[in-house]
């Protein structure tokens, strides 16, 4: 019924929102009047979104959504403030469904406390941000309830999600549709860098299917042993090793339709622990916090969701030439996603997953159903694609002109390809939805900190030099966990 395009840069604006005050942070105060230059800029590239407005008038789920008011908790608002543009989603939701959405605020800390006290004493809360804990945690606890009845998964504007969308079926229901891909991990490195050290292009050996775990060690072990006498060098900095795990395409929980099952003894997660283990014996990992990348030469590669682009560029380029339009089209920094297992037929990434919670109780599914494919429209509409880049592409200066965070036009493309499932697959562990024996508790140690962090961090930490040893501390704790899951 409905012809779509494959467009999938709106899906950036969700990981980069914190990147760029273009994308969707409040504008600075440094911005003063260009705001509305800005705006008009990009409402130059929304020309025809016919197909939205085609869409909506034939949604059966119209007429009960006209005039309905969507009560919103979150530690932040998807209501428009300081002079900000409203969202696609939010346009489509309120012109052309004719809802309205009130925020109720809490904080990051006591979001789950607030939600389990509204929803005991009945007050109005319909919809609430989608986070791990959610499935099958916060469903077991009774906090949310299908979306089925309200999203018809066989309509076209799902097509290319399918499969991220059955990753989150839960009993035969979907508590979780998730509208885009987003916020994946990726590497950042200097191309200039890899040059002077004889290596190849990241980049190009992805796009050859060739950038995998061997070539990936191979760099950096030739990077750090090009290092000058009194020199230290590095391979990696940030943070990777659930990356590491999911490159290899397992979960460590699996999960039939009907039970929960211990998969942390499969080979192909223990050879990526063995990575692991490698890039510890040699000391190419530098453990020190940057947030972006060391623009002293000394670290080949950084691993960082794509938050950190912007300030990596920055750090390594301020002064980038910028085009007549108000971008950067390329500089010496490029990236890639997280290399692949060598015996691996595709790309397997770690990343987050774009979607909003129906809350328990709530009477208004038919309106919170509909703003999820107000998201999901977003994402697919071409002109609100050209949009959203033009928007993230913008170069964000101070009052005085400097440059303080900027993306390139070549990077925000290659981000483009790394959202796309038909170029990547996602990957989804249910064991980040267990609570917090499984996902982060307490002080951040060995001894407290969650199943599914000590897997992915105690080697890189120096916790444990054996995963043998993690492995076996870990499995008896996990079947336990599993154990209740499967009983409720």
């Amino acid at each position: 019924m409905y012809v779509l395009k494959r467009i999938l840069s709106v899906a950036l604006i969700l990981s980069l929102t914190v990147v760029l005050s273009a994308c969707g942070s409040s504008p600075s105060s440094e911005a003063g009047s260009s705001d509305s230059e800005f705006y008009k800029k990009v409402d130059e590239y929304t020309t025809d979104v016919s197909f939205v407005s085609d869409y909506v008038q034939n949604d059966p789920a119209l007429k009960d959504v006209q005039g309905k008011t969507i009560y919103w908790l979150s530690y932040y608002d998807v209501n428009p403030s300081n002079n900000q543009d409203r969202s696609v989603a939010l346009s489509i939701f309120e012109d052309e469904y004719g809802g309205k959405v009130e925020y109720i605020g809490c904080t990051s800390e006591n979001k789950f406390d607030v939600l389990a006290s509204r929803i005991l004493s009945g007050d109005p809360v319909d919809m609430f941000p989608y986070e791990w804990d959610a499935l099958p945690n916060g469903v077991v606890k009774d906090q949310y309830q299908p979306l089925d009845d309200y999203i018809s998964l066989e309509d076209d504007i799902w097509d290319g999600m399918e499969n991220v969308i059955d990753m989150y079926e839960y009993k035969g229901k979907h508590y979780v549709v998730p509208y885009s891909i987003c916020t994946p991990l990726i590497i950042t490195y200097s191309r200039s860098m890899c040059e002077e050290n004889g290596l190849p292009d990241p980049y190009e050996l992805y796009t050859k299917g060739q950038w995998n775990w061997d070539t990936f060690m191979d760099m950096m072990t030739t990077f750090a042993g090009n290092a000058a006498e009194g020199e230290t060098r590095y391979g990696i900095n940030g943070w990777f090793g659930q990356a590491m795990i999911q490159s290899t395409g397992e979960t460590v929980i699996k999960y039939d339709g009907e039970k929960f099952s211990n998969n942390i003894k499969s080979e192909s997660i223990e050879s990526a622990e063995n990575v692991m283990e490698d890039i510890m014996r040699c000391g190419l990992f530098d453990p020190a916090w940057h947030g972006y990348l060391n623009e002293d030469g000394s670290t080949l590669f950084f691993a960082m969701a794509d938050w950190a682009l912007a300030d990596s560029n920055v750090m390594n380029d301020s002064e980038p030439e910028i085009n007549e339009e108000g971008f950067v089209e390329s500089n010496d920094l490029m990236i890639v996603p997280f290399p692949k297992a060598p015996d691996a037929d595709k790309y397997y990434i770690n990343c987050s997953f774009g979607g909003k919670m129906l809350v328990k109780n709530s009477e208004n599914g038919a309106a919170v159903g509909a703003y999820i494919k107000c998201e999901r429209l977003a994402s697919i509409t071409e002109d609100y694609a050209e949009s959203a880049k033009q928007k993230c592409l913008i170069v964000e200066k101070n009052a005085a002109g400097t440059i303080k965070k900027y993306i390139t036009e070549e990077q925000y493309d290659a981000l483009c390809q790394y959202v796309d499932p038909e170029n990547v697959t996602p990957v989804f562990d249910f064991g980040y939805g267990m609570g917090s024996r499984m996902f982060g508790e307490g002080e951040y140690t060995y001894a407290t900190r969650g199943i599914m962090d000590n897997i992915s961090t105690a080697l890189l930490n120096g916790d444990k030099d054996s995963w043998a040893v993690i492995r076996d501390e870990c499995s008896s704790v996990i079947d336990g966990i599993l154990a209740d899951f499967n009983a409720k």
